[in-house]
C-alpha cells in the first residue's frame, strides 16, 4: 500500500473485526470515515464474477461520471483485469483478507492517472463475507482528470 488513506481503511477495518474474521457491514460507521467517505463504496459479491456496487461515495462516483450503485463493478475494466479481478476477488472473501489493487485510470482522450483501490472483505448479517468495503486513493497528478471522467481501468 502506497497511500496513507490506505493504510487508514486496512487499520479501521482490522479495527472493527474485533476477534472475528471479518467485520459486518453494520459495525461501518461513516462518522469514523468522514474525510475518507466520498471515495469509499460496498460491493455486493455473491457473485464474485459479477459485482455490483451497493454504494458508492459522492467524488467516486464523479471520478467516473455517473453514479456506480446497482452498476457493475468490473464493467470499467478493460477484459483481462477483469477476469484477474474475479479471481482475486473470490479468493479474498475465502481467505478473508483485504486486497490492495494497483491500477492505471484512463480518460476517453487518453489522460492517465495512478489509482489505488483497497478492498476489505465484510459479512452482511451472519455468515461467510459476501461484500467488499472499500476505498479508491488517487496516487498521482490528478490534473490529467480536471473536468474529465474515468473511462476505463487496467491493473
Amino acid at each position: 500500500m502506497k497511500h496513507k488513506n490506505s493504510h487508514l481503511v486496512v487499520g479501521y477495518w482490522s479495527r472493527l473485526r474485533q476477534g472475528r474474521a471479518v467485520p459486518d457491514q453494520s459495525d461501518i460507521d461513516p462518522r469514523a470515515i468522514k474525510r475518507l467517505l466520498s471515495y469509499t463504496f460496498i460491493l455486493d459479491c455473491v457473485n464474485p464474477s459479477r459485482p455490483v456496487y451497493r454504494l458508492a461515495g459522492t467524488s467516486l462516483c464523479e471520478r467516473f461520471g455517473f453514479e456506480l450503485k446497482g452498476t457493475g463493478f468490473l464493467a470499467h475494466w478493460e477484459s483481462q483485469s477483469g477476469l484477474s479481478l474475479a479471481s482475486l476477488l473470490n479468493q479474498a472473501l475465502k481467505l478473508k483478507q483485504p486486497v490492495c489493487l494497483s491500477s492505471i485510470a484512463a480518460t476517453a482522450d487518453g489522460g492517465m492517472v495512478e489509482l489505488e483501490t483497497i478492498l476489505t472483505p465484510i459479512s452482511f448479517g451472519s455468515g461467510e463475507p459476501t461484500r467488499f468495503f472499500g476505498m479508491v486513493q488517487m496516487l498521482s497528478d490528478p490534473t490529467p482528470l480536471l473536468g474529465r471522467s474515468i473511462a476505463y481501468e487496467r491493473l
